[in-house]
């Protein structure tokens, strides 16, 4: 039986082509998780929606990308939207099915982290004569933004390693360039254990982005945490 070639191993970590479908991975999750953000945020805003319609639409979005599979989603977008006049390269298809994905789950994070802010805050801004708009963006939105990051961490680890499913439809991220290697190589075990080191890379470095936005909101929270709410809003309402 085949053992463990450390050389092979060596050869499959500094690969080039292994190199670019890296690339390509972190690519895709910085697309994915940038609409799933914007997208997210304008489900959470429907989600709340006094409108019940409104209010049902985005409810009725967030059940379906959650509760199906995105194997299920990615082949809808790329095989089953040109049954409809709709066609979509690889690319753009696993960044479409990514986007809209991401965006069910950011918008119950971002939504749980809206309810977590007290509801004096959003109160006390009315009272000062705050617009909503103004409120939400100086006052609501930053305290939220803090309870959001732990759960926004975990939410983008996930993304990254759910980028591995756009191999199916050939895309050639991480994933679907370590499979051409071994077509080739037949290196199993080394090429999936250097695929393996590379992901934990990724998802390292991600980590060490997520604690410096947190020690950067970190402020934010002490002062909504220790602070009366009133000054905090007379300085939102403070001419821009």
């Amino acid at each position: 039986m085949r053992g463990f070639v450390v050389s092979d191993f060596l050869d499959a970590l500094t690969n080039q082509f292994l190199l670019v479908g890296v690339l390509v991975t972190a690519g895709l999750t910085v697309a994915g998780l940038a609409g799933g953000l914007i997208l997210g945020l304008v489900l959470a805003l429907l989600r709340a929606s006094g409108n019940k319609a409104v209010s049902g639409v985005a409810r009725g979005y967030i059940w379906f990308f959650r509760g199906t599979p995105l194997l299920i989603q990615m082949v809808m977008v790329y095989s089953g939207l040109p049954q409809v006049g709709i066609k979509f390269g690889v690319l753009v298809s696993v960044i479409v099915t990514l986007v809209m994905n991401e965006a069910a789950y950011m918008a119950e994070i971002i939504r749980g982290g809206f309810l977590a802010v007290p509801a004096g805050q959003g109160d006390a801004a009315k009272a000062l004569g705050l617009s909503r708009t103004l409120a939400l963006r100086k006052v609501i939105l930053p305290q939220a933004i803090r309870i959001i990051l732990p759960a926004l961490g975990n939410s983008v680890n996930g993304l990254l390693k759910a980028t591995s499913i756009a191999s199916v439809i050939s895309m050639e991220e991480l994933m679907r360039r370590s499979e051409m290697i071994m077509q080739v190589k037949f290196d199993v075990l080394e090429v999936f254990a250097a695929a393996a080191v590379y992901y934990l890379v990724l998802t390292t470095l991600w980590d060490r982005v997520q604690r410096r936005l947190e020690r950067r909101f970190d402020p934010v929270a002490r002062t909504a945490t220790t602070r009366a709410v009133t000054p905090a809003i007379e300085q939102a309402a403070l001419p821009r």
